[in-house]
C-alpha cells in the first residue's frame, strides 16, 4: 500500500511538472514575441519601462515588465500557489529575452485587501537604476518592494498633465515618487505641490525631481495624511487649477471621518474625498481621478462637480491593453 501511494504521489509531481514545463514555454514564447512586437517603437520614444504580458492566458497568472534590460516577474498568488511554480516562470522568461539570471526579478502580488500584506518592504538592497519616460527619467527599485517606483501604466496620463500644466498651481494627491508632479513641473507648471503619508515616497519623489533638475523653489513635497493635508488647505485658502487623485484601493488612516473604523476604502470613499479636492479647485480646474480597484463601483453622481467624464479608454497605453481586464479606471472632473 505504501509503495502504492508512493508510486502515486510521484506520478502526480511528474504531471504537475509537465504542467509547469508547458507554461514557462508558453510564457516564454509569449512574452519573446511581444517583445518584438513593443521594443522598437518605444525606444523611437525614449520609453524603457513597458509590460510584455498580464495574465493573458488564463493558466499563466502572472506579469512581465521590462526595465531597460531587466525583467520583473509578478505572480498573482493564490492559496494554490506552489514555490517552484514563480522561478520556473521567470526563468524561461529570461531565457526568452536574453535576460541574466541576476536580472530577473520575482515577486508576488495578492489580488485581494485581506490576503496578504501587499506594500510592505520585501527586502533591503536599496539598488537603483534610472529609467526613462519620454524626456524624463526616474529612479526604480526592482527588489525591495511590490512596486518598483513608476507605474508605468499612466504613462499617457502623465503626458496629458504635461500638456496642461503651464501656468497652472498643480496638486498631486498620494504622489508616491512624484512621477506626476515631475511632468506637471516640465510641462510649466506655475507650482506643484505633492503629498505622501509615507516618508520613502516622498524622499524618493525628491530624488526624481533633483534627477530632472526640477527646482525645488515652487515645487513643494509634504509627507501627510491626505485627509489632514486636505483639512489645513482649505483653513490657508490653498487653490490649485490642477490635480491628480491616484488613491490606493485600501489603507489605514488615522481619519475616522472616512468611515467608522478609520479605515480608507476607495469605493466607499472617493466621493467623500473627491468632493473635499473639488473645494480646493478654482473655477475650470481639471481634476484625474483613477484607481486601480479592480472592483471598483464609481458613485460620481455624489460628486459636485461641473463636469465628469470617464476617459479610462485615452490612458490606457497599448502595452497595457487586455481584454480580461483593464489596469486601471480613470475620470477627468471639472470644476
Amino acid at each position: 500500500m505504501t509503495h502504492a501511494r508512493s508510486r502515486d504521489a510521484a506520478m502526480a509531481d511528474e504531471k504537475l511538472a509537465q504542467k509547469y514545463r508547458r507554461q514557462a514555454e508558453m510564457l516564454g514564447n509569449r512574452v519573446k514575441k511581444r517583445f518584438r512586437h513593443l521594443s522598437r517603437r518605444f525606444a523611437r520614444k525614449n520609453v524603457s519601462v513597458f509590460r510584455l504580458y498580464d495574465w493573458d492566458i488564463p493558466e499563466i497568472r502572472a506579469v512581465v515588465d521590462w526595465y531597460d534590460g531587466h525583467i520583473v516577474v509578478a505572480e498573482y498568488t493564490r492559496r494554490q500557489s506552489t514555490p517552484e511554480w514563480l522561478p520556473m516562470m521567470g526563468a524561461a522568461a529570461a531565457e526568452a529575452l536574453g535576460v541574466p539570471p541576476e536580472k530577473c526579478h520575482l515577486k508576488q502580488r495578492f489580488t485581494g485587501s485581506g490576503e496578504g500584506a501587499r506594500y510592505e518592504r520585501l527586502d533591503t538592497t536599496d539598488e537603483r537604476m534610472v529609467v526613462s519616460e519620454g524626456g524624463l527619467c526616474f529612479t526604480v527599485n526592482l527588489n525591495d518592494f511590490v512596486d518598483t517606483g513608476l507605474f508605468s501604466d499612466h504613462r499617457d496620463t502623465r503626458q496629458m498633465v504635461l500638456e496642461m500644466a503651464a501656468g497652472r498651481d498643480f496638486l498631486n494627491l498620494y504622489c508616491y515618487t512624484g512621477t506626476f508632479s515631475c511632468y506637471a513641473a516640465k510641462g510649466g507648471a506655475r507650482s506643484t505641490v505633492s503629498v505622501d503619508r509615507s516618508e520613502t515616497a516622498v524622499r524618493w519623489a525628491k530624488q526624481n525631481m533633483a534627477l530632472n533638475r526640477i527646482p525645488e523653489a515652487g515645487n513643494t513635497l509634504v509627507q501627510a495624511d491626505t485627509f489632514d493635508f486636505l483639512a489645513r488647505a482649505l483653513r490657508r485658502h490653498q487653490r490649485f487649477d490642477l490635480a491628480v487623485v491616484d488613491p490606493p484601493s485600501f489603507s489605514t488612516s488615522r481619519d475616522a471621518r472616512q468611515n467608522l473604523d478609520g479605515a480608507f476604502d476607495v469605493s466607499a470613499d472617493h466621493p467623500v474625498l473627491l468632493n473635499t479636492v473639488i473645494q480646493l479647485m478654482r473655477p475650470g480646474g481639471v481634476v484625474f481621478f483613477s484607481t486601480n480597484h479592480q472592483g471598483f463601483a464609481p458613485r460620481m453622481q455624489e460628486v459636485s462637480a461641473g463636469g465628469i467624464e470617464e476617459i479610462t479608454e485615452t490612458t490606457i497605453p497599448e502595452d497595457y491593453a487586455s481584454k480580461r481586464k483593464k489596469i486601471h479606471r480613470c475620470w477627468r472632473i471639472t470644476v
